[in-house]
Parts: structure tokens; sequence; C-alpha cells
């Protein structure tokens, strides 16, 4: 099963570090039944990149919670065993949570197939939508656009051997 566990560029350099992406408990994302019945698709690569989006929602969270972390979200793509990712059945209709998974353990970075990480250039937006999040999180439709700024972002794609390019 693949999952989308959300980073910063900080915590992609201690993963590194460690040769695993944990502790766990993980908050990843991944195509759950709630995700499939959200995005009312049977198309497998469209849900996995609702996956990656909602993935890269939750590294913006983490980014705003920091102010010293560098504006760019950041995606680790895992390969874990079936069932070893699970939702939880209390917040399968949450659509804050659509697509939510939870892994108990730490897992080898060995299993990661993907790096996805913004651009340069979606720097400038990623902080603007960052220091909008709360705003936007109460309702505010000038902040939910800056927010919606970041997301038009696409984040890359970089191998894992890239790791260290990224982190330098």
């Amino acid at each position: 099963m693949r999952v989308y566990v959300p980073l910063t560029l900080s915590g992609l350099a201690a993963v590194h570090g460690a040769g695993e992406v944990g502790p766990g408990p993980l908050t990843a994302y991944a195509v759950t039944p709630g995700l499939r019945e959200w995005y009312v698709s049977d198309d497998i690569e469209e849900l996995e990149y609702a996956a990656l989006n909602r993935a890269a929602a939750a590294s913006l969270r983490l980014i705003a919670g920091k102010p010293d972390e560098t504006r760019r979200r950041v995606v680790v793509a895992l390969d874990v065993p079936d069932g070893a990712a699970v939702a939880d059945p209390d917040h399968v209709l949450d659509a804050s949570s659509l697509g939510e998974v939870r892994i108990a353990d730490a897992v080898a970075l060995s299993r990661a197939a993907a790096v996805h990480v913004d651009a340069d250039d979606a720097e400038k937006d990623v902080a603007a939508a960052a220091e909008a999040l709360g705003a936007a999180d109460l309702g505010d439709d000038d902040a939910r656009f800056t927010v919606d700024g970041a997301e038009d972002h696409e984040l890359l794609w970089f191998g894992i051997q890239e790791i260290p390019g990224l982190i330098a």
C-alpha cells in the first residue's frame, strides 16, 4: 500500500539521518474508502494524487507551526504492507481527515518510493499560506485564497537518492 507522509525539510533531514520515517505512530495519507467516496473516482492515479495533496496540506500545517522552517512542503511516498496503515474508524467521514491513516511503527527509508517537494519558487506562496492558515480555518475567504495559492504549486518528484541534495 502506498502512503504519503507529510514532513518539513528539517524533518526530511532527520529522516535521512535516521534511515527511517518515525518514530511511530505516524500520520500519513492514503487511498482509503472515505477518500474514494469523497473523490468519486475509480482511477487509482487520481486517487493517489488526491492522497498526496492531502499530505501536502498537512505538511503546510507542520510548516505553519515552525516559524524557522524552510517554507517548502515535503511529502515522502512510502510503500508499506497492506494492513500496516489503518484509518481511524471514528474519523472516516470527517472531511478534515479524509485519507488519513496511522502507521504504528517507524518505516525504513528504503521503503520510500519518492520524495515530493515544492520548487524554490513556491516558497513565497507557501510562506503566505502558512501565515494565513489560521484565518482560513476560521472561514476568512481572503486567507483561504492565499492558502489555495500554495496549493496551486505542484510538488516536484525526487528519487530517494536525491535527498542529500534537497537537504543541503
